[in-house]
């Protein structure tokens, strides 16, 4: 059985999250967004906004977290993982920011494959910042082209969403893995 290692990504804000808590519902295996989680760790240390303070330490976090998550994957007892973000957007933010960084990034865009990665385009009527999500919209949309640009960079076809309702956007990423 060929396990497939599914991607959803986008912007902030474009319903990543609440797509993949609906999958989970419907009794699909899925990996959290773990970017939250580095931001609360490192908050607890003192530092404010670590991706902000220090944003290579902030994306070797996230992409040593990434790749556990990539290997947790081939770990679960199922044939279809759905992953909130890749390895890929932690080298899209940092291209956005303008942060330098070394081949141990690009490495592991190569060393750690996707199946197919879902694109959730920017979508200003659903979109709300919070403590984690400071980004404008205008930000949000310049993040989510930096991204789908990522993607084709490591040779994805990303495959975009339609903006409609959460079950049918769920409903759209089913109907083509089936």
């Amino acid at each position: 059985m060929k396990k497939q290692k599914i991607v959803i990504t986008g912007g902030p804000g474009a319903g990543k999250s609440s797509i993949i808590r609906q999958l989970e519902k419907h009794g699909h295996e899925c990996l959290h967004e773990i970017s939250r989680q580095v931001t609360l760790e490192a908050q607890k240390q003192g530092i404010a906004q670590l991706f902000l303070e220090k944003p290579v330490l902030f994306s070797e976090k996230l992409l040593e977290g990434r790749k556990n998550q990539h290997r947790e994957a081939d770990m679960i007892p199922t044939s279809t993982i759905f992953i909130d973000r890749g390895i890929p957007d932690v080298l899209a933010y940092m291209d956005y920011f303008k942060t330098e960084y070394s081949t141990y990034f690009t490495d592991a865009c190569t060393e750690y494959a996707y199946d197919k990665i879902f694109f959730l385009p920017p979508w200003e009527e659903i979109y709300q910042s919070d403590n984690e999500r400071y980004e404008s919209f205008k930000e949000a949309s310049l993040i989510s082209k930096y991204l789908f640009e990522t993607y084709k960079t490591y040779g994805y076809n990303p495959i975009e969403v339609p903006k409609t309702s959460i079950i049918e956007r769920t409903q759209f990423i089913l109907n083509q893995i089936e």
